[in-house]
Order: C-alpha cells, then structure tokens, then sequence
C-alpha cells in the first residue's frame, strides 16, 4: 500500500509540476470603521472564466449567515464541505484580518482571480467587495473594497 501511495504521489507531482509548488501568501483585509457588528469575510478563487475554484478562508462561524455571502454562497451552495477548517472569528469594525496561506504558484499570472464576499448583521450584504487577479506584479499593492473593507493586499 506504501509503495502505491509513494506512486502515486511521484506521478502526480511529474503530471502537475506547476501544482505541486506553493509559497506562502499573507492576505490582510482591513476594515472600515462602519459602526457595526463583526463582518463576516469570504475569501474564495475563480479561474479565468470566473468559475469558482477553491475557498481559502471563512472570518464568522454561524452558518446562518453563509447565505449573506452571495456569490460564494451561489457557487458553492453553501456547502459547508468548501469551509471545514478553514474557518476563524468575525472582523470588528475597523479590524484587520491577516491570515498567511500556502498557495500554489499556479494561481499567480494564469487568470486566477481572489474574491472576497462580506456580510454584517443587520447591515447590506457586500458580494464581490473585493475582486483582484493575482498575479506576481499584484502583490503589495492595496485595493479598497466597495463597502466594508478599506483596504486588501496580499504579500508573497
């Protein structure tokens, strides 16, 4: 069984060499001060189609709320599959979210866009606050958001 999986994994690795490799990338998201509750944060991948991909990570753990992250929630119908384990608190108001996550060097300059959805109770929903492609030349540069994130960025 061993030497199947050590196959197996050797195979994979020489058929996909581009997934294979991955860097660490530091997403920080900083929130305006809005005057309301935690926001609940989506951080998700579409490729160049805009197809969904992959999430990366959830901020807000009641799943009552998936539903106010529209577009993750329509393309993934809100399957909570998409987030186990990947999951940490709501964002306060004025807060910032930094997370660093290893993400294949496939991703970067191929169409691949990083979206995040945002949500706050008792506030509008905020699909798509964010859409940036990545691409090596993205890194460090700060996007503002549309309603509830002053500013994202990514570092590599």
């Amino acid at each position: 069984m061993k030497s199947l999986l050590a196959t197996l994994a050797l195979t994979t690795a020489l058929t996909f060499p581009g997934l294979a490799l991955a860097r660490p990338v530091t997403l920080t998201a900083t929130l305006n001060d809005y005057g309301g509750d935690g926001a609940y944060l989506v951080l998700y991948v579409t490729d160049a189609d805009g197809a969904y991909v992959r999430s990366l990570w959830m901020a807000g753990g009641k799943s009552k709320y998936h539903e106010h992250l529209g577009d993750w929630y329509r393309a993934t119908g809100g399957d909570p599959a998409q987030i186990d384990g990947i999951t940490g608190a709501s964002v306060g108001a004025g807060r910032s979210l930094e997370i660093t996550l290893d993400l294949a060097d496939a991703l970067f300059d191929a169409g691949y866009v990083l979206h995040i959805d945002a949500a706050v109770e008792d506030m509008r929903d905020s699909p798509n606050e964010i859409a940036v492609p990545l691409t090596a030349d993205g890194a460090r540069r700060p996007v503002a958001g549309r309603r509830y994130i002053a500013s994202f960025r990514y570092d590599m």
